[in-house]
């Protein structure tokens, strides 16, 4: 039984565990070292990898988890209140990629967005307003890359109804199910819009069908699953389209109080020439005005412009309206709530102590149970690939770092030695070339004077528009990194019947070829019952007096057989011969 039982939250820093456990935070440091962990006072460890590092320890001390408030529902939007007036629903468009989701919006607000898009996929989430009947309805175009998944499931939080768009001549698709999964845990309502109906190959049945078996039912089967046959091409059923989620929007009966301080969620966040730092922000609750402190994660700031996604300038926005911000101090993180305070002092107090607390819970870096037993049964060395992350905004960013530390695997990993939104500076430059690392930058320009530098140096930046290029370049380069994979394929074995010479670099036998083909020259392992004597060189072949390429099985051969150690082959002995080549191996 333990001599002291210590109870702790189900994450800690090691500076604290340390003093929990009274012990010198450079002991807790070195077993986390030599368990293959780099891990500093201010890192992060969960309970699990905790009580992993006290048995390592050895110390007579248990562990118990402070019992904890966990908040287990769903983010949801304020859907009803009685002093609220009716507001505009908002509404994620979601899908596999390439099944027409941003075709639909630009059909739905007559733009061309698509065609301007990398790769023709969505690379942020984008929001804007449109109207029908008289009434406002605000749209969210989220990612569908498999890469941007975080980017959907925040769409998804955010939003009343999604709208999951699915190629009628394609089907249901991986990341349909995945739109479905964010659409339920985020509690929200699902309409399908089945595009593409006018394609050859469409089958709207066999889609229906496939609905039925991810537990969307649709209403003409007797379900609740309200399905919208649309093109996006012809603008055939956008219309109605629009009428069923205005419709939908009735029966939940969306409201939110308008005077009172506003609130909200960060959309998207970026860096902007002339401009500083810019947010995308969704108005929850309230008015934001131009001149408002607002105070977003660990910055705040004083709204200089409020504009709307097109442009155009706005005085106020109001609930549900997307709005892009400018007079950030510094930027805000994508997924960031904001709220409005009386004066600056207030907003920088507060966004000061939000930053405090994120450096404190080291959010950058936790280290998990799940890595840290990765890490102690690991048995061959770790080859890393340095790389710096630069993006055009905040959840790109996220984006291209979840994905390529995806890539990791027991053999070699990404390391992420910085990364930030903006441009390549002079500074990323110079850690690149200090550190070895590859420089990677999604949706960015490069400066004249940094590719100079960069030249200069020897530095190599690459840059790239869709992530899924950028993913498999480092995918490429981590395949590099990998030890290659060694084949060995036998050929033909020899029963040894004489032995005519015997030296210290050399054996010549002869024999019979029992199984195979004999070709030489070869390698060879040389076999006394199940026991491997040696591996030796085969540098010819006779067939009697003459040389010869190949021997075959059944037939007599000599063998001269080459050795770096004094070999003595006896009869009965045999001889296996194979050839052995190095493969390059792909993650």
């Amino acid at each position: 039984m333990a001599e002291r039982t210590i109870e702790i939250e189900d994450q800690i820093t090691v500076g604290a565990l340390a003093e929990k456990l009274m012990l010198p935070v450079t002991k807790l440091i070195g077993e986390l070292m030599k368990n293959g962990v780099m891990a500093t006072v201010n890192e992060r460890i969960d309970f699990d990898t905790a009580q992993i590092i006290v048995g390592e320890l050895g110390l007579d001390i248990e562990l118990t988890k402070k019992a904890a408030v966990v908040d287990t529902e769903p983010r949801e939007r304020r859907k009803s209140n009685e002093k609220g007036d009716t507001r505009p629903p908002v509404i994620a468009v979601m899908g596999h990629v390439d099944h027409g989701k941003t075709s639909l919006l630009d059909a739905i607000r007559a733009a061309e967005t698509a065609k301007g898009e990398a790769g023709g996929i969505t690379q942020h989430i984008s929001a804007y307003q449109v109207t029908h009947n008289k009434r406002a309805i605000t749209f969210l175009d989220t990612p569908g890359h498999e890469a941007f998944a975080a980017l959907r499931e925040h769409g998804a939080l955010l939003t009343d109804v999604v709208i999951i768009v699915v190629a009628a001549d394609d089907g249901v698709k991986p990341q349909t199910i995945e739109a479905i999964r964010f659409a339920r845990k985020a509690g929200v309502k699902i309409i399908v819009a089945v595009n593409k109906i006018d394609k050859e190959g469409a089958n709207v049945p066999q889609l229906k069908q496939q609905l039925a078996e991810q537990d969307l039912l649709v209403e003409e089967w007797g379900g609740d699953t309200v399905v919208v046959e649309v093109s996006a091409k012809t603008k055939k059923g956008i219309p109605e389209l629009l009428d069923m989620v205005l419709l939908v929007a009735d029966v939940e009966d969306l409201k939110a109080e308008v005077n009172v301080p506003a609130t909200g969620l960060v959309i998207e966040a970026h860096l902007e020439q002339g401009r500083g730092p810019v947010a995308i922000c969704l108005v929850d609750e309230g008015t934001l005005k131009q001149g408002d402190y607002m105070v977003a994660g660990g910055t705040y700031a004083k709204v200089r412009n409020l504009e709307t996604t097109t442009k155009e300038i706005l005085k106020q926005a109001t609930p549900s309206t997307p709005v892009v911000i400018t007079g950030f101090k510094e930027l805000p993180q994508f997924g960031d709530e904001f709220h409005i305070v009386k004066d600056e002092k207030t907003a920088r107090s507060q966004a000061q102590a939000v930053s405090q607390q994120r450096r404190q819970d080291g959010s950058r870096q936790d280290i998990g149970s799940g890595e840290l037993i990765r890490m102690i049964n690991r048995t061959n060395q770790v080859t890393e690939l340095p790389v710096i992350i630069k993006a055009d905004v905040q959840g790109s960013l996220t984006s291209v770092i979840d994905s390529i530390k995806s890539l990791d695997s027991d053999e070699v990993v990404v390391q992420v030695v910085s990364s930030g939104v903006g441009s390549v500076s002079e500074s990323d430059a110079h850690l690149a070339h200090t550190t070895g690392a590859v420089v990677y930058g999604f949706n960015i320009q490069l400066p004249t004077s940094i590719k100079r530098l960069a030249s200069r140096d020897k530095v190599s930046i690459r840059l790239y528009s869709v992530i899924y290029e950028l993913i498999d370049d480092v995918r490429e380069e981590l395949s590099k990194l990998l030890s290659p994979e060694i084949i060995e394929t036998d050929l033909g074995r020899l029963s040894v019947k004489g032995i005519f010479k015997t030296t210290k670099t050399e054996v010549i036998c002869g024999g019979e070829v029992i199984k195979g083909k004999l070709v030489a020259p070869a390698l060879a392992k040389v076999y006394r019952g199940k026991e491997m004597l040696a591996e030796v060189e085969i540098t010819n072949l006779k067939r009697g007096p003459q040389d010869t390429k190949e021997v075959f099985e059944g037939e007599m051969c000599g063998l001269n057989i080459a050795t770096t150690t004094r070999l003595e082959i006896q009869e009965g002995d045999e001889v296996q011969l194979f050839t052995r080549e190095s493969v390059s191996r792909h993650l």
